[in-house]
């Protein structure tokens, strides 16, 4: 779609239009929830201040080349999620303190989550059993393709809402420990400790995806929808894979923060993540070995 010159003008409620139109028309994402997340990045970014008016549907419409019934839907998506408040005659107004995500992982230090997730949180599974590992399975968890696996499939809830949809897959003499019904109370985590597993170390990536139907339908929210993607591998003190596992999580529910430095070096300056400081220590440490961008995320071993 075209752009025009940029420049920003003053919407008829007081809110700031834009002439460009950043929405793509291909996209399965819904367009009124593209204006959604472009209005929240805004009032998160502090463009649009707490008491501040956000464009009306008229200034929606000639910014973003929509319907007004597209534009209404977005704003009423806005009021939905909290972070405006319609006032009939007055426009739409940011709340003065709009709600951050639901819960904050740390990536400094992970083991601390698990009890306030599994208190905080309820699961469900949607689906248990045995299969057989395809290759990237097999390799995820250093087995022989075809080997026999456990796969579970289940969401994670905050307060009646879904955050979290789950797929593990952990090697069928482990997952024998426990069955679906220990799954719908208890963390992963904790059963494997309770099965003998003495789980050391993880290594995951988090990348951006969206929701397919499936998910889309577990999650309430809308099929294309961004969603922050989590991959793990968990390690026992032998260094064996115990559990792979890919997460989904919803942006608005759930976030992750890592704590940096700026640090000298021989080779100059670079970001280095950091500890946790020790009870009574006087301030965090840099981790060494950890290079700009080369952050390995440790966080949130709740699942």
């Amino acid at each position: 779609m075209g752009e025009s010159n940029g420049k920003v003008g003053r919407g008829t409620n007081g809110g700031t239009v834009r002439s460009t139109r950043p929405l793509d028309a291909e996209s399965r994402v819904p367009l009124y929830h593209q204006i959604f997340v472009i209005l929240r990045n805004r009032i998160y970014g502090g463009e649009i201040a707490p008491g501040d008016l956000v464009p009306g549907e008229q200034d929606l419409c000639r910014e973003f080349g929509v319907s007004r019934i597209t534009a209404k839907r977005a704003l009423n998506e806005m009021a939905d999620a909290g972070l405006v408040v319609r006032e009939r005659g007055r426009g739409t107004r940011v709340i003065k303190r709009p709600p951050a995500p639901a819960v904050t992982a740390s990536i400094e230090g992970w083991l601390e989550n698990i009890s306030l997730m599994g208190l905080a949180t309820e699961a469900q599974v949607l689906d248990f059993g045995y299969l057989a590992a395809n290759e990237d399975i097999a390799a995820a968890l250093e087995l022989d393709r075809g080997a026999e696996v456990q796969r579970a499939v289940r969401v994670r809830s905050l307060d009646g809402q879904p955050m979290s949809f789950l797929v593990t897959y952990v090697p069928a003499d482990v997952g024998r420990h426990y069955d679906r019904d220990d799954l719908n109370t208890k963390p992963l985590l904790h059963l494997l400790e309770r099965a003998g597993v003495d789980v050391t170390s993880a290594r995951q990536t988090i990348s951006a995806t969206v929701a397919d139907a499936e998910v889309a339908g577990a999650l309430s929210v809308h099929a294309g929808a961004p969603l922050i993607e989590v991959r793990r591998v968990v390690r026992d003190a032998a260094e064996r894979p115990v559990e792979y596992i890919r997460v989904l999580y919803r942006p608005d529910l759930y976030r992750f923060e890592m704590s940096m430095q700026r640090v000298r070096e021989d080779e100059g300056m670079r970001w280095a993540t950091l500890e946790s400081p020790p009870t009574g220590a006087g301030g965090p440490k840099a981790l060494a070995g950890k290079t700009d961008g080369e952050a390995v995320m440790e966080g949130c071993l709740h699942d």
